[in-house]
């Protein structure tokens, strides 16, 4: 996978856009900032820093791109942002809805000036809607979406804020996948580009396929009643020895006898699916006191390995896991290494550098024909930095 050929003009800040643009980076497109004059993207700003100074999520999620800081309030900034339109393939922004139309670089002006470029626009709740123009976060985003209901293990308990941002994260990877998808089509049709609306509480909804068919015909699923949500015995989450947690997750029989084999309890093997109530509840409380007796590595280093038992992680013991490194996702940086592109395939070199602000707005307006006359007056109007 090469996108060597592809430029992209990045409006977004924090997370989920440059999440999405990062991943077109690491495939190799080039990646251009587009910043403002005062502070930037804020998330250069939020804590925690690394050694860098610089926050730890704008590290994470801005290697090897470069910045130009424009203010397309003016004249002249949005001047040039066109100047660098002309030889752009993508344009992504994450404004709320209207924004863009304010700041004049919306799509219908983009594409009056460059037709063939596939603009993506980034947000919480869509473009259209009655909720499009409410402000949110993650939090806001999976609660509307169910999946926040579906965190808790009973009904009665209150919902748990998951320990990642999920419609954050799920949103970028959509918009860099809707992307990349806009631009096949472009190269297979007649070379013009398209709008793409991702919303990022519609991706959080498309992700909750096991219980759609529930949902849609009237049904109400409940939280620790569904088989994927902690109803079954054979799917769910045990304290070991150690006073760590293993998953077991052994949905189809196969996994179900193996894990019965390997734990010496054939009389178990005819519990699986049972629907007793009576009977799933001693099963648990069987199974409960198995995985009690073993530490969370015993129990990860079972065999066969098809018992479909793994342990619990920190984010910590995540990273430092062999399996992560051996595939080449945790990729070692200048200064601080980071969590690289997660697929397994032909990439090109990464640029693990990080840009500073506007570090590269004179080199981009000298490449769209600015003489430096024009760039020292820019930087005079304020309308560069």
């Amino acid at each position: 996978m090469r996108l060597d050929s592809i430029r992209v003009l990045d409006l977004t800040r924090l997370l989920p856009g440059p999440y999405a643009t990062q991943l077109l980076c690491d495939a190799g497109a080039d990646v251009i900032k587009v910043e403002d004059t005062g502070g930037g993207d804020h998330a250069r700003h939020m804590p925690p820093t690394t050694s860098r100074g610089v926050g730890a999520v704008f590290d994470a999620v801005n290697r090897g791109k470069k910045s130009v800081a424009l203010d397309l309030k003016t004249d002249d900034g949005r001047e040039a942002f066109y100047r660098l339109l002309d030889g752009a393939d993508v344009v992504m922004e994450s404004f709320r809805p209207g924004v863009v139309e304010r700041l004049g670089v919306e799509y219908d002006a983009v594409r009056e000036r460059n037709p063939s470029v596939v603009y993506c626009s980034l947000s919480g709740y869509g473009q259209t809607g009655p909720l499009a123009d409410r402000a949110g976060h993650d939090l806001n985003y999976i609660g509307r979406a169910g999946l926040l209901d579906m965190t808790r293990s009973e009904e009665e308990t209150t919902p748990a804020v998951p320990g990642y941002q999920v419609a954050d994260m799920g949103g970028g990877l959509f918009a860099a996948f809707a992307v990349v998808a806009a631009l096949c089509s472009r190269e297979l049709g007649d070379g013009t580009g398209e709008y793409v609306d991702v919303g990022m509480t519609d991706v959080v909804l498309s992700f909750s396929q096991s219980l759609a068919s529930q949902a849609l015909s009237g049904e109400d699923p409940r939280p620790g009643e569904t088989p994927l949500t902690g109803g079954f015995p054979w799917y769910d989450v045990y304290e070991t020895a150690d006073g760590n947690y293993v998953t077991l997750a052994a949905l189809e029989p196969r996994f179900w006898r193996a894990f019965c084999e390997a734990i010496g309890r054939g009389d178990l093997r005819s519990e699986h699916m049972t629907s007793d109530p009576a009977a799933r509840q001693a099963l648990r409380e069987e199974l409960e006191s198995i995985f009690a007796d073993r530490t969370r590595e015993e129990w990860v280093a079972l065999d066969p390995v098809d018992a479909t038992v793994d342990g619990v992680y920190t984010p910590e013991e995540a990273v430092e896991s062999a399996q992560f490194h051996e595939r080449g996702l945790i990729r070692n940086g200048d200064e601080t290494p980071r969590i690289g592109f997660p697929a397994v395939c032909e990439l090109p070199r990464s640029d693990e550098s990080i840009p500073g602000h506007g570090e590269h707005t004179d080199e981009l307006l000298r490449e769209v024909q600015y003489e430096e006359t024009a760039i020292e007056r820019l930087r005079e109007t304020g309308a560069i930095k």
